[in-house]
């Protein structure tokens, strides 16, 4: 077996596998702050597979999105109809939200994909790949060169990720 697919095999299920260390790991992510850049990636299998290379111009995001559905401002008066529900679902997985947030953080660079971390009761953590499209390195580099080209900008917003466009239906689910 390769690297990678031990790797992968151990975060199949990472409660049982890493046990102890993984609980302490999950506290620890708690107490970060909402969106944290990283040195390497948590799940390097899993970051390889989607497109990320240790060098120059790649970045790797830790992002946290709330569980649960999106709550309506309470009311301010006046008549309220029993139809007009204070919760709904939002059109977009909470993996897109994780991107969006992280594209608005780092406007000048693109999220090229994201994957799951982990979770607990009230919270959802992913981790993004962002690339500078400025970067000298990544314009030299022939596959990843493409993300530098104009009609490449504001990928996450528009739902362009692999993510944004399984939410958007246009890739099986």
């Amino acid at each position: 077996m390769s690297a990678y697919k031990n790797i992968r095999d151990l975060w199949k299920k990472p409660k049982e596998n890493l046990g102890e260390a993984w609980k302490k790991r999950l506290i620890e992510i708690r107490k970060e702050p909402v969106i944290k850049r990283l040195e390497n990636p948590t799940r390097l299998d899993r970051a390889r597979s989607l497109g990320y290379r240790a060098k120059q111009g790649f970045v790797v995001v830790r992002v946290r999105v709330v569980k649960g559905r999106r709550k309506r401002p309470k009311f301010a008066g006046g008549r309220r109809p029993k139809a007009r529900g204070r919760f709904f679902s939002l059109d977009k997985s909470k993996q897109v939200v994780a991107e969006q947030k992280v594209s608005k953080k780092f406007p000048n660079m693109e999220v090229l994909n994201s994957y799951w971390l982990a979770k607990d009761g009230k919270h959802i953590w992913f981790e993004c790949i962002l690339v500078d499209p400025s970067h000298g390195q990544i314009k030299k580099d022939k596959k990843i060169r493409w993300i530098a080209e104009k009609q490449h900008t504001k990928r996450a917003e528009r739902g362009l990720t692999s993510a944004g466009n399984k939410s958007r239906g246009l890739r099986k689910k």
